[in-house]
């Protein structure tokens, strides 16, 4: 199995996640200050280098309806521009709510959210990437 990346991209902040080598699990990794594009591509490919990573997995933050908007159109752009820098795959895969699960993770582990925003990146990242491991391995096709 392809060791994977999992992104949830914020405008401030972008949480990461990797899957362990065997595929199965997800676990946070870290967060990355966004300040640009560029700069944030460029911190996301160097950590790519030192993990080893085959491919990228973004949140899509759709609408609750399942309809694309504003915030789901920037994430596309990024992950074109990600996919053209890199040269990896790039997958897209629903985030719905993910944010709102990683707070309560925290707060069940005694975590206050409001005072590490940057743990709620990387465990939202997690969990995305944890879901699409999870869809990845259902498929009668895999």
């Amino acid at each position: 199995m392809k060791r994977l990346l999992g992104i949830d991209f914020g405008e401030k902040r972008i949480g990461l996640a990797v899957s362990e080598p065997e595929g199965d699990f997800a676990v946070p990794l870290q967060t990355v200050t966004r300040t640009s594009d560029p700069q944030a591509i460029r911190q996301i490919m160097e950590i790519a280098l030192q993990r080893d990573i085959e491919s990228f997995v973004i949140g899509d933050p759709l609408n609750l309806d399942g309809s694309r908007g504003p915030a789901s159109a920037r994430v596309s752009s990024f992950a074109r521009k990600l996919a053209v820098e890199s040269g990896l795959p790039v997958e897209m895969t629903d985030e719905t709510l993910t944010s709102v699960a990683a707070e309560e993770r925290l707060r069940e582990a005694g975590i206050d959210p409001r005072r590490h925003p940057e743990k709620i990146d990387a465990t939202a990242a997690q969990i995305l990437l944890q879901q699409y491991l999870d869809e990845s391995s259902s498929r009668p096709d895999d």
